[in-house]
């Protein structure tokens, strides 16, 4: 029962164990909880690195367990930690893509770098695309940003995506949160799901971004504008911090079918994303962008995070987010 909070059922059967009877040993736990000696040894090791076990008073040779209020306190505080942790790992992902980007966003059709191919205009960008999915042979992974989809894009990309899936292709694809009110693009995902396609969604993504068998990769050169023009990216490097970013991404995505979950805070994480958007000084129209929502809903959710925080202005907000470890302290 509390695997999701980091405890084996091993040790957590110890615990219990622990618990019901506070003076056994470990010969006694072991025959409590039909499991050999070493194993509970084990348990009692992991048990003492999550602190739910300290040494007894006035017998430093026994250890014992701390209530439940208390362990379950502590373990749940690990639990936010580590969240807090990967959230800053994927922010510093996506800045480091966003660098990334940013270094090809300037080239030309006639600049010549080993690794890059220049892609300019709407057309260029699916004819290539056309070619390069016909040579994909394991899998195909995506950022779709910009909110719901076009019925152009849509209806343009449904002929690739047969053609992969059909070929056994692995595909996973990850919108944004707010696609899951678009009843087209939903009805769109869903159908690749029935194909054999992946679908998560997730607050925020930093650009339009495509990778073919982790060795090709075709990148928007404008977050503003992905039908101007994309790079084509083919450089070792280059490609695995691109595939890292898309693994991290993933797993804090949530599969399409499934609840938008809340952090500690009760944030989604499109409030989440707004709040930092907002402390960083962002205005209604950036946060519409980065969400895939219209302007009207990024000011209601602005405007809904500032009451529950009894902030007047933006930046009061941002300060009492952090106060309240909405936010992490910024420099």
């Amino acid at each position: 029962m509390l695997t999701a909070l980091g405890l084996d059922t091993a040790a957590e059967t110890v615990y219990r164990a622990m618990l019901r009877d506070p003076a056994a040993g470990v010969a006694a736990l072991a025959d409590a909880v039909g499991l050999p000696g070493e194993e509970v040894r084990d348990a009692l090791d992991t048990l003492s690195e999550l602190a739910l076990v300290r040494p007894a008073a006035g017998d430093a040779g026994r250890l014992r367990a701390v209530s439940p209020d208390i362990g379950m306190e502590i373990l749940m505080g690990r639990q936010q930690a580590q969240l807090a942790a990967q959230q800053q790992r994927l922010e510093s992902s996506r800045a480091a893509a966003a660098q990334l980007i940013s270094e090809y966003a300037e080239l030309r059709p006639a600049t010549s770098h080993p690794g890059v191919e220049q892609l300019v205009g709407l057309d260029q960008i699916r004819d290539r695309l056309a070619v390069l999915t016909r040579e994909v042979r394991e899998e195909f992974l995506a950022f779709a940003p910009g909110g719901p989809q076009t019925a152009e894009n849509m209806a343009a990309s449904r002929p690739l995506n047969e053609d992969l899936l059909g070929r056994g292709v692995r595909m996973r694809t990850i919108y944004l949160d707010s696609v899951r009110t678009n009843r087209p693009t939903v009805e769109h995902a869903t159908w690749l799901a029935g194909l054999g396609g992946r679908v998560r969604t997730v607050a925020s993504l930093p650009t339009r971004m495509i990778l073919m068998d982790r060795m090709t990769a075709m990148i928007s050169v404008s977050s503003d504008d992905t039908a101007a023009g994309a790079v084509l990216l083919t450089g070792q490097g280059t490609l695995t911090a691109l595939c890292a970013l898309f693994e991290t991404t993933w797993e804090s995505a949530q599969p399409l079918g499934e609840m938008v979950p809340t952090d500690p805070n009760g944030l989604t994480g499109q409030q989440s994303t707004t709040l930092r958007l907002l402390a960083e000084g962002h205005t209604d129209e950036t946060i519409a962008k980065r969400l895939g929502v219209s302007h009207r809903t990024a000011r209601r959710i602005a405007s809904e995070l500032m009451e529950r925080l009894d902030a007047r202005s933006r930046f009061e907000a941002g300060v009492r987010a952090v106060q309240q470890g909405w936010l992490p302290p910024g420099p």
